[in-house]
């Protein structure tokens, strides 16, 4: 899903120096697209931040809107063809908006999805510049436009002013996210180990249900103190009589009341 979802980038990036050719399909095909994927990509990052669910719901709203009337109108009105559009600071923006934007936990996500951005962007740049020269009889010759794609800066000024401003705005926000998020991820590992290692401790059933709970044995009952009864003295124990010795009845001899 990543390297499908990086192609999509890549493929819509490649239309976006056309943005200020005027109203067309690029400005339009764009513009909605990027309206409705990078709400979409805000939602984890806000998420993470603890905002509710309606307060999510309304940005993301807010965001599209922004993006669908807000910036179709800018590029409208200040943008000018082949300018500042068509740059390698441009390439660069477009990356360092779509890193702050995909809010991944995983950093080599993001960095791959910023990087199929730029290529997307420079592929259109370059491919610009290819179609500028043109070959003759008398070897190549170039249009007016060759050299205004790959370009670091333009003919006026304050484009170029901000541009660079931009960039560099850009630039400080995502070296401050990269290392944050670093610090975070270095964090909660530290958390979940700690986390394991105290659970490791308890008993295996302290996490089990009521019903799944093992039977207990019943404690055995403690030992009762019996006190022992003293002996008597050897002059109080009782005397015992013997019996004399009788002879058993069947070997008894009947008495004879006659002489023979």
């Amino acid at each position: 899903m990543t390297c499908v979802l990086g192609a999509g980038l890549c493929s819509i990036a490649g239309m976006m120096p056309d943005l200020d050719s005027g109203p067309g399909i690029p400005l339009r095909e764009s513009v909605a697209f990027a309206a409705a994927v990078v709400p979409l990509m805000l939602v984890n990052r806000l998420h993470n931040t603890g905002v509710p669910t309606e307060a999510l719901i309304l940005l993301g709203a807010a965001a599209y809107l922004g993006i669908r009337f807000g910036v179709t109108r800018l590029i409208k009105k200040f943008a000018i063809h082949r300018g500042m559009f068509h740059s390698l600071p441009a390439a660069l923006i477009a990356g360092q908006v779509t890193y702050l934007a995909f809010g991944a936990e995983n950093q080599l996500c993001r960095y791959f999805m910023a990087s199929a951005v730029v290529v997307g962007f420079l592929t259109h740049l370059v491919l610009d510049e290819i179609w500028s020269v043109r070959l003759g009889m008398f070897g190549p010759k170039f249009k007016k436009s060759f050299g205004t794609a790959l370009k670091f800066i333009g003919p006026d000024i304050w484009p170029n002013l901000t541009t660079y401003g931009m960039a560099g705005m850009l630039g400080m926000a995502s070296a401050g996210d990269a290392a944050w998020s670093e610090h975070w991820a270095a964090t909660r590992d530290r958390i979940k180990e700690v986390a394991v290692e105290q659970l490791s401790q308890l008993p295996q059933t302290a996490f089990l249900p009521q019903g799944l709970m093992p039977p207990q044995q019943p404690a055995a009952p403690p030992p009762q103190f019996v006190p022992q009864q003293p002996s008597q003295p050897a002059y109080q124990q009782p005397v015992y009589q013997q019996q004399p010795y009788q002879q058993p009845a069947y070997q008894q001899q009947p008495q004879t009341w006659f002489r023979r």
